[in-house]
């Protein structure tokens, strides 16, 4: 070889000039070599090199490794690598090599190895043959891995696809069928040979410019998935629902038979559309039955029985209520036209007044029974007076019937229909509307129940709770809202007092459960409370541990959250400009301090204690904060914050926020600006409207919903401290 054909050398250069070029390109070679090497093996890819002349067949330690074969053990020659290879695989193989032999061209290749140990893997290798001087091969060298994890998941997935119930098919980016599981063999009623490797629209000609073409090219030009119904005509004549997805390998199209069931819903429409109207009212009254019961508002249950009636039985009607069959009152109305709902609203507002005792509707409620009044128009104009006969005179109706609602032996009001025209009632029309009436009447009762429970619950729960103490330097604003249960006294509680030493304590608390325990509970731990704090004219932590104390003494036998606070007044060395507040939490969520500058921070303990009820040995501290007058101290209860599904952070944050824009709210004057403290800028100490900042706070947190759970509002207000 000269000095020029080798790599790197160039020009005329002395005898040690080349020496030393070429150990610089061997230590390079070296280099890239073993890099190589690395990297293949960091890969799990193991190497290969057949000498053609020689018949020498070298393996790498990788490649070893994944025949399972020691170095020692390996004959190196083909003849080991064929006694390796899984026999069913051998001729395939030997036929690859041949062909890239034959060729000097490339070798691929997957096939099963045998181990020693008896366990087989899947390989996959690729080569090429390398050609000497004369042409022919003298080399293939190559590289192979192990794919055998690849071939069990794919093994698993075919197992998947062919054994689920559904049809599949995956079409590649051609449209042609590159995989078909027996299920789509069987519903497309064509041989899985016949499929494989077909173009769609060819083997299936019926689906050009239909839903199955329209979806599958929507599919893979949006890459969103379809899903839908269509028919495919003879000899398929059959309806598909299918569902389309776009992937990396093509469209992967899932498809159920859906012929039987198409049939039997067209059968079923038919039948519908058949039936008589006494049989789709019939159906009416279960819907009504469904929609009564889903709500214990009774003016919302009223509201939608007559969206119900109309036009079901007539034009329009009148849902009448009565307590004692003399105090009547229309609470909902509806009419099939809308341009005379307002006609009809104001009709209803009227006719209690102008009807009179002789009336169809007070004959209706005092029987029981159902009335019918012919000629409507003048029949009810003749007991009627005033404004309410020109507007039943505009409404003319035809035809009017009355029906009692009834629940547990009591008539609780009326039903009046009105027909403007067509025919009359049938008597399967009556009986089924005296059906519905009484099913309405039982809704409207349980609604009308349910409201009264939920007073005597609210009612217990505000007695319970009296009114707090009003320092002259403080205002005490409290709220209470109840759950939307009813019937369920909650455990949440507050109370505000002054103690023997003139500091005002603060309390509010949540007694763990509901109902007539927790209330009993709850007025306990308030009035032990009260006591103690008295007694002792003690710090708020000495007066939780007295309360822990006392109630196991006594029995109590309740958890609770609870934060008490003290508001200590300035002696004479401290300034009259601040107040300390001293406070302690067992479990409770941390009240809100706002500044006069409008300021919101938690006041959060160093460390959190136990709630009431769980040690009596458990440790109270006090944390203690100067705070400027002006401030407004905000204690509640977890019903404010929480909401179902939602993180209670997220509840605080937003509580943070209402609070920061009702107290600017609070604050502004009649011209909606702040009103200027003696600096011109923040608002004056005592300007703020302490009631409205609190209800301020609960339209921003509740706003219209019903809470799941009781709400308690304790604020305070640190006005001007009256001099000693």
């Amino acid at each position: 070889m000269t000095e020029k054909s080798i790599p790197g050398l160039t020009g005329a250069q002395d005898g040690d000039d080349v020496d030393a070029e070429l150990a610089a390109l061997a230590a390079r070679y070296e280099t890239d070599r073993l890099r190589w090497q690395l990297a293949v093996a960091a890969g799990g890819v193991g190497s290969f090199d057949w000498d053609l002349v020689s018949g020498r067949l070298e393996w790498d330690d990788q490649l070893l490794e994944i025949f399972g074969i020691a170095r020692e053990d390996f004959a190196g020659t083909i003849e080991a690598f064929d006694a390796a290879l899984h026999p069913d695989d051998l001729d395939r193989v030997n036929e690859a090599i041949g062909v890239a032999v034959e060729t000097c061209g490339q070798y691929l290749a997957e096939y099963r190895v045998v181990r020693p140990d008896g366990r087989q893997r899947w390989v996959r290798a690729r080569g090429v043959a390398l050609a000497g001087a004369d042409g022919r091969a003298v080399r293939l060298l190559g590289a192979a891995y192990d794919t055998t994890s690849e071939r069990d998941s794919d093994a698993r997935i075919q197992r998947v696809l062919e054994t689920m119930p559904s049809a599949f098919f995956l079409l590649d980016a051609d449209w042609r069928f590159v995989y078909v599981n027996s299920a789509a063999a069987r519903m497309l009623d064509r041989p899985r040979e016949a499929l494989l490797g077909g173009i769609v629209w060819e083997l299936f000609p019926d689906a050009v410019g239909t839903m199955f073409e329209e979806s599958y090219r929507g599919a893979v030009a949006d890459g969103e998935p379809r899903r839908f119904e269509e028919y495919y005509p003879a000899p398929l004549d059959r309806w598909y629902e299918v569902r389309a997805w776009p992937g990396p390998d093509g469209l992967s199209v899932y498809f159920n038979d859906v012929t039987d069931r198409r049939a039997a819903q067209d059968e079923a429409r038919a039948a519908r559309d058949a039936a008589e109207a006494s049989s789709r009212r019939l159906a009416l009254l279960a819907d009504l039955g469904d929609d009564l019961t889903s709500t214990l508002d009774t003016h919302d249950a009223v509201a939608r029985l007559a969206r119900h009636l109309v036009p079901a039985f007539g034009t329009w009607c009148l849902v009448t209520m009565s307590e004692d069959q003399r105090h009547l009152r229309d609470l909902a109305s509806w009419h099939v036209d809308p341009r005379l709902r307002a006609t009809v609203t104001r009709y209803a507002e009227l006719r209690m007044d102008a009807l009179a005792p002789s009336s169809y509707l007070f004959r209706a409620l005092r029987t029981g029974e159902t009335v019918a009044v012919p000629d409507a128009t003048e029949a009810i104009a003749r007991v009627l007076t005033g404004d309410a006969r020109d507007l039943l005179r505009d409404l003319a109706p035809r035809m009017a019937y009355a029906v009692p609602m009834r629940a547990r032996g009591r008539t609780l009001g009326a039903i009046t229909v009105f027909l403007d025209d067509g025919p009359d009632l049938g008597t399967e029309d009556l009986t089924l509307l005296t059906q519905l009436a009484d099913r309405a009447g039982m809704a409207l009762d349980n609604a009308r129940l349910y409201e009264r429970q939920r007073e005597i619950a609210v009612g217990l729960q505000r007695s319970l709770l009296s009114a707090p103490a009003q320092p002259d330097d403080l205002e005490v604003v409290v709220r209470y809202v109840a759950a939307s249960e009813a019937a369920q006294v909650g455990g949440d509680w507050y109370d505000a007092f002054v103690q023997p030493s003139g500091s005002t304590v603060l309390a509010i608390g949540d007694v763990m459960g509901h109902d007539t325990p927790a209330a009993a509970a709850m007025s306990q731990l308030r009035t032990l409370l009260r006591g103690i704090a008295h007694t002792t004219d003690g710090t708020p932590a000495q007066i939780l541990r007295g309360l822990d104390s006392a109630a196991e003494a006594l029995h109590v036998g309740a958890m609770a959250t609870a934060v008490v606070a003290r508001l200590e007044q300035c002696d004479r060395q401290r300034s009259a400009a601040t107040t300390t507040v001293r406070w302690t939490n067992a479990g409770h969520l941390p009240p809100l301090l706002v500044l006069p500058d409008g300021t919101v921070e938690q006041l959060v303990a160093p460390r959190p204690e136990l709630v009431l009820g769980l040690d009596v040995a458990a440790t109270r501290t006090d944390s203690e904060r100067e705070v400027p007058r002006g401030s407004v101290l905000l204690l509640y209860t977890d019903g404010l914050v929480e909401r179902r599904g939602e993180h209670l952070e997220r509840g605080i944050g937003r509580l943070l926020a209402a609070v920061g824009e009702a107290w600017r709210e609070a604050c502004a004057g009649a011209d909606g600006r702040p009103r200027p403290g003696t600096d011109g800028t923040s608002p004056a100490v005592g300007s703020i409207d302490v009631a409205a900042l609190v209800d301020g706070v609960l339209a921003r947190c509740v706003g219209d919903r019903e809470p799941a759970d009781d709400i308690a509002v304790l604020a305070v207000h640190l006005g001007p401290q009256h001099p000693a």
